[in-house]
């Protein structure tokens, strides 16, 4: 049985003061010490004199276990030493499977190091403080489409991400593609710190946001951390992720329970949005459908006029919306009450108006038809919104090219098979009035009132708090 002895150490990032005792012991009584020529530099004072340096190249991961195993067969107590540390893309493996390669009886103990990202880490605060991932983008030995799915999945699933090998002379553009990943999935504000040679004289420590992160400012001596979605900067620019989520109920500013859950429903399909590119009043406009339908799809058929939710948010807040008009209770019931009363606004349905049933009658109409009529006489002007009839909204498009109605602005979501698209098509050509639009058969009352509440609401838009009016 031999009685050499391998020790596989990580040394750290690089400075002195990050190696540990152990490690440390390990270099000071082995016979031989084997790792790749740039990292001698950072133990040459612990190396006891006289001791043989085993060096190899970049790339010669393999060469440098066999050594290790050919001098410790030989009765030697071998040092095998990785940056950082080294079970975590180092020596570790390499070495334990050559030793199920060779059968061999030689003792392996691994010696753990502070890795690359720990020290970076360190350097910018407490960016790893919850849940994290060590994602390499390097594809030398794992394929590239490998790499992109869990690049994917970090971003989705809201992980605190730090990016070894992000760049080399010959890879340029896969930080470039990650950096694209995640703006899909998270916010563009996401905190980023990155750290070039941590731990050693050349050391640089940066931060930005995961939008303005330029991967030029990277090479291959930088590790990157990307926060998740409850990071962020202090004062200082200190680089905080908190242990858990309860920073949202804590700091969220929510009056009672029902605010704060609306509030983190919010942020959650806000970190879910494909599109990050989006205006921010058609953005609270399409929390709101969202959060009421659960339902992403709205992504796509959710229509806005340009600026629509911001130009009907000012005419309510300056007093030139008086009425908001229905064509059915339902949607009335569903506006905030606190937000109409704060804005000094009347939501009105003439659906069981006692002038309807016979109007009907006497016109061969519907009665939400017969409803809309008589609203249009009394508030030609006012907000028209419609969460069920498309006979309602086709009759309210008759009368503005009658030039009878002037609506300040219209909300067309009525929900059905017959007529509901040719509504919505009706109603695209008034382009001189503010139109959210839901396209397609989808709609409904409830959907109707809870886009009303955006525009009743984009105020809070910004802060993305939702629901002070409950």
């Amino acid at each position: 049985m031999s009685k050499g002895k391998i020790f596989v150490a990580g040394i750290g990032p690089g400075g002195k003061e990050d190696i540990t005792p152990a490690v440390l012991d390990a270099i000071a009584v082995s016979d031989v010490i084997v790792g790749y020529k740039y990292y001698f530099r950072f133990v040459e004072n612990i190396i006891k004199p006289g001791t043989p340096c085993i060096d190899t190249g970049m790339k010669k991961e393999r060469e440098r276990a066999l050594q290790a195993f050919e001098y410790a067969e030989q009765d030697k107590t071998v040092c095998v030493i990785s940056s950082g540390d080294a079970g975590i893309y180092g020596m570790a493996p390499l070495v334990y499977e050559m030793k199920t390669e060779r059968n061999s009886d030689v003792e392996v103990e691994i010696l753990p190091g502070i890795s690359a990202f720990q020290k970076a880490a360190a350097l910018l605060g407490c960016p790893v403080g919850h849940d994290f991932c060590v994602i390499s983008l390097s594809d030398l030995m794992t394929p590239w489409n490998k790499i992109e799915k869990r690049i994917e999945a970090a971003a989705t699933a809201d992980f605190v991400t730090a990016v070894y090998n992000p760049k080399s002379k010959g890879r340029y553009w896969q930080l470039y593609r990650l950096q694209e990943i995640f703006l899909r999935h998270c916010s563009p504000e996401t905190p980023v710190g990155y750290v070039r040679q941590a731990g050693r004289d050349e050391q640089e420590i940066k931060v930005t946001t995961l939008e303005k992160f330029d991967p030029e400012e990277v090479d291959m001596f930088t590790v990157v951390i990307i926060g998740n979605s409850q990071s962020y900067f202090s004062a200082d620019n200190t680089f905080i992720t908190p242990r858990g989520y309860y920073r949202e109920d804590i700091d969220n500013g929510a009056r009672n329970i029902g605010q704060d859950i609306m509030i983190r429903s919010f942020r959650t399909i806000d970190g879910e949005l494909k599109d990050r590119d989006i205006a921010l009043d058609k953005k609270w406009a399409l929390l709101h459908a969202i959060h009421t339908t659960a339902d992403f799809d709205m992504e796509n058929i959710l229509y806005t006029d340009e600026s629509a939710v911001e130009k009907l948010h000012k005419q309510c807040r300056n007093g030139q919306i008086k009425y908001i008009i229905s064509d059915i209770t339902m949607v009335v019931s569903g506006i905030r009450k606190g937000a109409l009363e704060r804005l000094g606004i009347e939501a009105k349905c003439y659906l069981y108006d006692p002038h309807v049933a016979a109007l009907a009658e006497e016109k061969g109409v519907t009665r939400t038809q017969a409803g809309i009529r008589l609203a249009v006489a009394e508030h030609p002007d006012a907000l028209f919104v419609f969460g069920n009839a498309p006979t309602a909204l086709i009759e309210l498009c008759e009368l503005i090219r009658k030039d009878k109605a002037h609506p300040a602005g219209i909300i067309a979501a009525p929900v059905g098979f017959v007529n509901v698209r040719e509504s919505k098509h009706m109603t695209k050509p008034f382009r001189h009035i503010p139109k959210l639009i839901v396209e397609g058969r989808k709609g409904g009352s409830n959907l109707a009132a809870t886009l009303v509440n955006s525009i009743l609401t984009l105020d809070d838009a910004a802060q993305l708090k939702p629901g002070k009016d409950m």
